[in-house]
């Protein structure tokens, strides 16, 4: 009998209910499927029942060399086997068995207990054999529980790589809302546009920066207030607009703050200067600079800038790599040759006045009083 004609036949035996103890899910089940993968079993020195871990026992040790356990296999009655990897994870500490495999029949579950993690995050693969297709169970009996595979050691070669794809994405998982929150809180220009793009299209007028702005900031601020709650199905959801205390904003219905458009005070060198905006105050900060030092325009260019874009550019286009129509809008030619991009929002602006300021000479740095948020 083929390996697939033997699953086929374990699925309807399973869906009839033939199996209620584990004794028969041992012989009915297990010691036929490892035959059918190759396993002798009936050498004892392979396949060893009732394997000793000091003053315990494991339901079946898989040997290679002989005698020498290379996988343990615990096995439970069909249903019942929730709770019982602690067990089996004491047993292969106890001797450094690379692999474990818990099977009530119907799942097999596969462990390398010397990873890292719960229990549950040292699993490497789960087959419910209701659930997954034929092909799919077949294939990953053969991937980790053939025997040549065994042997060879390519069986444990390859769980520990799934198991590091497994990892792998579960860390990725984890840290994606907080890469959400840092992209919300930088306000990178990029996002700026994006959003402010997306309004225009929507409703035909282009917002401010400034508010578009605003919102990230609300986002990040409702995200702190907003713990992750368990929602229905075992799922973490985030709040939803019931949950949302009186007099806390959501997100979705929040509204921009009205903006007051103040006059911007601040000094240089001992002079007292006023703009209208935050992008002025940059502006002219710039070129100040770049008539008091004629290589402070060199050194700025020199410093790393935002992530997709450049700050200052001897050529405009630079400013907005594929937009033509922003570098023909917002470059400003600072001085002759230069050309400073001015499309963001007033923490954008800040962190590039922060910036000049760095590469500006400590003497005159020290005369320089600015904040533009």
């Amino acid at each position: 009998m083929s390996l697939k004609s033997h699953l086929e036949k374990i699925q309807r035996k399973l869906r009839e209910g033939a199996f209620t103890s584990e004794a028969s899910v041992s012989q009915g089940i297990l010691l036929p499927t490892l035959n059918e993968l190759g396993w002798p079993v009936f050498d004892t020195s392979i396949v060893s029942p009732e394997f000793t871990v000091e003053n315990r026992r494991v339901d079946y040790a898989l040997c290679h060399p002989k005698n020498k356990p290379a996988i343990f296999i615990e096995v439970k009655n069909v249903g019942l086997s929730d709770g019982a990897d602690r067990q089996l994870f004491e047993y292969a500490f106890h001797t450094g068995v690379p692999m474990a495999i818990l099977t009530d029949g119907q799942e097999w579950s596969f462990y390398l207990p010397g990873e890292q993690g719960r229990y549950d995050e040292r699993r490497v693969y789960k087959i419910d054999c209701l659930e997954r297709s034929i092909t799919e169970i077949e294939e990953r009996l053969v991937r980790y529980l053939n025997y040549q595979r065994v042997a060879s050691g390519d069986a444990l070669r390859a769980a520990r790589d799934d198991y590091r794809n497994v990892s792998r994405h579960r860390i990725i998982a984890a840290n994606i809302p907080k890469a959400w929150v840092m992209i919300l809180k930088e306000q990178d220009a990029a996002l700026l546009d994006l959003l402010a793009e997306k309004v225009e299209d929507l409703c035909g007028f282009k917002p401010d920066l400034d508010v578009c702005g605003e919102f990230l900031s609300d986002q990040v601020s409702f995200r702190a207030e907003s713990p992750v709650v368990q929602g229905t199905g075992g799922r973490n959801k985030g709040k939803t607009s019931e949950d949302v205390k009186p007099g806390q904003k959501h997100p979705e219905n929040s509204k921009p703050r009205p903006r007051k458009m103040q006059p911007i005070s601040w000094e240089l060198d001992g002079e007292k200067l006023t703009s209208r905006s935050a992008r002025q105050v940059m502006t002219t900060l710039f070129e100040r600079l770049a008539e008091k030092d004629d290589t402070f325009l060199e050194r700025f260019a020199s410093r790393k800038h935002g992530r997709k874009r450049r700050y200052l550019a001897r050529n405009k286009y630079e400013l907005y790599p594929g937009r033509s129509d922003l570098a023909e809008k917002n470059a400003v030619e600072i001085a002759q040759g230069w050309w400073l991009g001015t499309n963001y929002s007033k923490r954008n602006v800040q962190e590039i006045i922060d910036l000049a300021l760095e590469v500006t000479d400590p003497a005159l740095r020290r005369k320089i009083k600015v904040s533009v948020i």
